[in-house]
This record gives structure tokens, sequence and C-alpha cells, in this order.
């Protein structure tokens, strides 16, 4: 809207006054507030999408109170002068945004709006959680500017599809001016309650997987292994267990070495790679090849003077033992080295000393 344009009225150009005179503040706000949100999302481990703010323009406020300054007493009347729009993924992150701000501000619950409760039971359309906030006292010095106390804010909170379904219809519907046939209304609520049907998936697929991780961790620390398929949360889980430790604490004894950690969720892929289905198939090998295993390690490092493993050394010749022992060969250890740390020259040349090594062991002759 062009400003030259505008003509305000006495009382609207106070108004106007009051905000130009308030502007370097709400500036200092418009950057202390999202800090606060931002450092509460991060303690609460809540992820967004998007945090957006913004000062309302003079040019947009000067339109808006052409259009209706009578009903504004002054500036602290306006409670979207600053502006924060919080756009989630998941439908019940709005909530949990909402509990965040509440704790944050007060919440002036007779203009904060609800717009997801607004629709009809046949009727789709756009849906927000709007809160006008103000600052607590006791969270901000007003010493510079007092009347600041006064201020209100307005925070948006709503999906990344209500955002898009927002954006869309601003765009399409009664922005351009002109009214729009009812064919196109109609192609826009149909849209709308898909939308409104993928955000509800979304949200349930998520909370399936939860459910399903909760489970399997449950399956993991009662023992019962043989239920627990294995897949990346089954592993991950077991490994918190420390399935290995056992095993690689006896081979640092050898030499009195230290355990050095490291990720062992590399051998995943391995794992599956060699027909494991479950986490008590990988159980029974710590079973079965545990003393194997052992032999090797000791070949390995018992006549060095190394004073640090790798933690991934038990689960290594463990596989290596297996492998061994079920035919797999020289060819069997390579692509084994090759699944845990990737295509190498080298590996064929190590796959040939390993099995060379083995063959002298007691394991292979039993």
């Amino acid at each position: 809207m062009d400003k030259r344009q505008i003509h305000l009225d006495p009382h609207c150009e106070a108004i106007l006054g009051e905000y130009r005179s308030l502007k370097p503040h709400l500036n200092k706000l418009e950057k202390e507030i999202p800090a606060r949100i931002k450092a509460c999302f991060e303690e609460g481990g809540i992820i967004v999408a998007a945090l957006e703010h913004r000062i309302k323009e003079e040019a947009s406020l000067a339109g808006k109170l052409e259009l209706k300054g009578g009903k504004y007493k002054d500036i602290f009347d306006i409670t979207d002068i600053l502006g924060l729009r919080v756009i989630t993924f998941y439908k019940d992150d709005v909530d949990k945004v909402a509990s965040i701000m509440e704790r944050l501000f007060e919440i002036d619950w007779e203009n904060s709006v609800d717009k997801r409760k607004l629709h009809e039971i046949d009727s789709f359309g756009y849906q927000s959680l709007h809160y006008i906030c103000r600052l607590r006292e006791t969270d901000y010095d007003y010493k510079e500017c007092p009347e600041l106390a006064k201020l209100r804010f307005e925070v948006q909170m709503r999906t990344i599809l209500q955002h898009a379904w927002a954006n869309m219809n601003h765009d399409t519907g009664y922005k351009s001016g002109v009214e729009v046939p009812k064919v196109y209304i109609r192609n826009l609520s149909r849209l709308a309650g898909m939308l409104e049907l993928v955000d509800d998936e979304f949200s349930r697929i998520r909370t399936e997987i939860n459910d399903y991780r909760r489970q399997v961790r449950s399956l993991v620390s009662s023992g019962n292994l043989d239920e627990a398929p294995l897949d990346g949360d089954t592993f991950r889980s077991y490994l918190e267990m420390g399935p290995f430790d056992k095993l690689n604490r006896k081979i640092a004894a050898v030499n009195q070495a230290e355990i050095m950690e490291v990720s062992l969720m590399n051998f995943l892929p391995l794992f599956k790679g060699m027909g494991f289905k479950n986490l008590g198939d990988i159980h029974r090998l710590i079973k079965n090849y545990g003393d194997a295993a052992y032999q090797m390690s000791c070949y390995q490092i018992g006549l060095s003077d190394i004073d640090i493993i790798s933690s991934s050394l038990a689960p290594q010749n463990l596989c290596i033992a297996y492998i061994l022992k079920s035919g797999g060969g020289k060819l069997g250890v390579s692509m084994m080295l090759e699944a845990i740390n990737g295509k190498s020259e080298s590996n064929e040349m190590m796959a040939e000393m390993l099995v060379q090594q083995a063959e002298s062991l007691p394991f292979m002759n039993q």
C-alpha cells in the first residue's frame, strides 16, 4: 500500500507516532523473544520446521489504522505489532509448543484463538493456534522503556501443512480482491481436507513408530532376544546393554590394554548379510564363538606391545570365526572387512592374513 494515499485522523497519527518511538525497543524484543523460545525448544528436545518473526511495517500499520483505527485506544491495543510464527512438523507438536508459550509468557486468553476448533463438522480450512502474549515483568528489564510492560504480541502455531494451506488459500482466495467461483472454492476445500488427513496420518505414523521403539526396548531389556527383529532400533538398544563388553575385557586383559570405544552400528548390515534375523542370533554368536574370537585375538596381540584395543575387536573376530567355521573362507572374510570398513584394496590381503592366522588355532580343528 502506498503510504501517500493513506489519510489518517489525528488519533491514528498519534498511534503511529507511538509506534515510531517504540520501534528501537521493538527491534530489541524481536531478537530476544525468539532466542528465549529457541532455548526452551532445545531444552525440551522439540524440533520445529521454522520459527519466524517480524515487526509490522509502518506502511502496513498505517493501512490498518486507516481502516479501523477508531477501535484502538493506543498502540498497546494492537496485538500484532510484533508477531511470531512457529511451524511444526506434526499436529501434536503444536500443543507442545503451546505449553512452552504458556510457561514463558502471560497469555491473554480472552483474545487468543484456537482456529482448529472453529470449523463446522462438514467444512475444512485454515487451522492455527493463535496466542496473544505478554512478557512477565519478572522476566524483562523495562527500565529503558517502561511502556513495553503493556505490549502484547502474537504467536501463531501450526503445522507445516497447515502453513502451506494458509499460504495457498491466501494467494488464491481473498487476496486477489475478486470473487472466486464456487468450483474453485470447492476444490480448495477438497485440498484442505486432504491436507488435514495427511497431517493426521503423519502424527499417527510417528506415534506408532514410537510405540514400536518402546516395545523393542522392552523386549531387549527383558531378554526376549528371539522376539526382537534385527533392525536399527533393536540393535541400538542391544548395544546399550554392552553385549560385547565381557569378551572385549577378556581380550584387553591379555596385554592389560585399554579399550577405545567406537560405534558398532556398522556391524548391523554385516549381521544381516550373515543371515541373522533377530537379536537372539547375535546372542548365540557370542555364546558359540566367544572362545574362537578370544583365540584369534590372543594370536593377534599376545606377542605385541599393543596397549589400546578397539571395542570393535570382539565383534569382528566373532564374525571371522563364524565365517571360517561356516566355510566362507578368504572371500567371506574379505567381504566382511568390506562391509564394516568400506571398499579397499587391502581387504583381500588382510583377509588372507587372518585366514592364515586362524588355520593354526584350536577352534578350526574342533
